[in-house]
């Protein structure tokens, strides 16, 4: 028991960006696989680790928790009842007496049930004791966004309306090697974390990630393209699409700098500032609705940051104000030629 306190205190290494880490001993993983790993690092150096969730037992509809129930028996990898209140408010009990407390929550839209135990309990545990004591060891997994089929109860983004809440912090990786990273950070937070899985990017997203135990910093957001007329803001499975509509803004002689945000709450307001004040320009994209969305908080920070400095108005390309959509999947969701739509306005403004 000494010996993996001892892991878990002195084994990790902790960096801003995926880019700083240098290890070579890397496998190649798509991002379903590095969740699983960084699980299993966490099981294994930290023995108050509980993983628990709808079939997370048997390995979890997306195969994320595979192997562990195996490795680490039933009394710490398990199921619970079909119960997402249940899972919030258990999660809450184990990480206020000391366990760290890894739920799964199936789908990101079934994450309402749970809302208030997440919003009214958990975000205030420690601020109603004046910090005598806290859930602050409790990661909150859940998948995210549009996966091509998923319609209305298997395809929302539900993450503004928890960055809305002091208290939470609110993380959304892009690819492998982020994940794993940010997922070590979040569950080892001293802040209760809601940590959205883009489900599109499960087995489509590949990397050599690092086996090594890492964290990656957040409240930290990456700059993953210099560029010097126009900024484009977004996170998770977005980033692709921002990464293809550059390519074509690049081939009429447009540099767009690329920003992923990674954690949704609270933001890095500082790096959006020193790109959106070099670019003049900005472009935000999400896949949840426009109104009330990340994009417009964004936009307003933007603003009141950097007015004297924009060329043009902020952009906002997100999915439209209305349930999502089955058939019209690909109308609904920003895609690259939306963007790149955008950008050729908003650089010949």
């Amino acid at each position: 028991m000494q010996l993996l306190r001892r892991v878990y205190q002195f084994g990790s290494t902790k960096h801003r960006f995926a880019s700083d880490i240098k290890s070579t001993n890397r496998q190649k993983m798509n991002l379903f696989q590095a969740i699983n790993n960084a699980l299993d690092i966490e099981l294994g150096a930290n023995p108050k680790a509980l993983l628990f969730g709808e079939d997370v037992k048997f390995g979890g509809v997306f195969r994320c928790s595979q192997g562990l129930n195996e490795k680490y028996g039933t009394d710490r990898v398990f199921n619970t009842p079909l119960c997402e209140q249940g899972i919030g408010a258990f999660g809450i009990g184990l990480a206020s007496v000391g366990y760290t407390a890894i739920a799964e929550i199936q789908f990101g839209d079934y994450i309402f049930p749970a809302f208030d135990q997440i919003v009214n309990e958990a975000a205030k545990f420690r601020y109603r004791s004046g910090n005598q004591f806290n859930c602050g060891s409790l990661t909150i997994r859940s998948t995210w966004g549009a996966v091509g089929h998923g319609a209305l109860y298997h395809s929302q983004s539900p993450e503004a309306y928890f960055a809305h809440t002091p208290g939470l912090k609110v993380v959304v990786p892009r690819d492998p090697i982020q994940a794993k990273g940010l997922l070590l950070a979040s569950i080892r937070d001293k802040n209760p974390v809601i940590f959205f899985e883009p489900k599109a990017l499960y087995r489509n997203a590949e990397d050599e990630v690092p086996l090594d135990d890492y964290e990656l910093e957040l409240s930290k957001a990456e700059v993953v393209q210099q560029g010097k007329h126009i900024t484009l803001i977004g996170y998770g499975t977005s980033i692709r699409v921002l990464r293809e509509a550059a390519k074509m803004a690049e081939k009429d002689g447009v540099s767009c700098e690329i920003i992923d945000l990674q954690t949704i709450y609270p933001y890095d307001g500082q790096t959006l500032v020193e790109s959106v004040k070099k670019t003049g320009r900005c472009i935000i994209t999400h896949e949840a609705p426009q109104t009330c969305g990340m994009g417009a908080e964004l936009s307003a920070f933007i603003q009141e940051k950097c007015f004297l400095h924009l060329e043009a108005p902020i952009r906002r390309i997100t999915g439209y104000d209305t349930p999502f959509p089955l058939v019209h999947e690909p109308i609904y969701l920003p895609d690259k030629f939306k963007i790149y739509e955008a950008i050729k306005e908003s650089v010949n403004y």
